[in-house]
């Protein structure tokens, strides 16, 4: 069992800054394939970015050049560095944990979620 903590979340002019945390519980951190996730009321959780054990990388074309995700395995803990923020980022991020070799690219079935942190982005 995995529980997942994120932090970081805030309000934030466009243009601006983040950088979200997610911390596990639990042992193993470094076989799980570490993913970010956003959503918006009435909207699916859609991909944000993802990091395998392995370190690859892998991100939405809706974020790509502006965010980054990295991995502390000493500390238990994913980031997201959110840069050159739009409204359109606006969204409650999740952070999810599968234990697998692969990258997660879309909605899983499986693995933990943590409960959210909330990005705002104004104009």
């Amino acid at each position: 069992q995995v529980q997942l903590v994120e932090s970081g979340g805030g309000l934030v002019l466009a243009g601006g800054s983040l950088n979200l945390s997610c911390t596990a519980s639990g042992r193993a951190f470094s076989s799980y394939t570490m993913t970010w996730f956003r959503q918006t009321p009435g909207n699916e959780r859609e991909f944000v970015a993802t990091i395998t054990q392995f370190g690859a990388k892998y991100y939405a074309d809706s974020v790509k050049g502006r965010f980054t995700i990295s991995r502390d395995n000493a500390q238990n803990t994913a980031y997201l560095q959110m840069n050159n923020l739009k409204p359109e980022d606006t969204a409650i991020y999740f952070c999810h944990a599968l234990y697998s070799l692969f990258a997660v690219t879309s909605l899983p079935n499986d693995g933990f979620w943590g409960p959210g942190t909330q990005v705002t982005v104004s104009a």
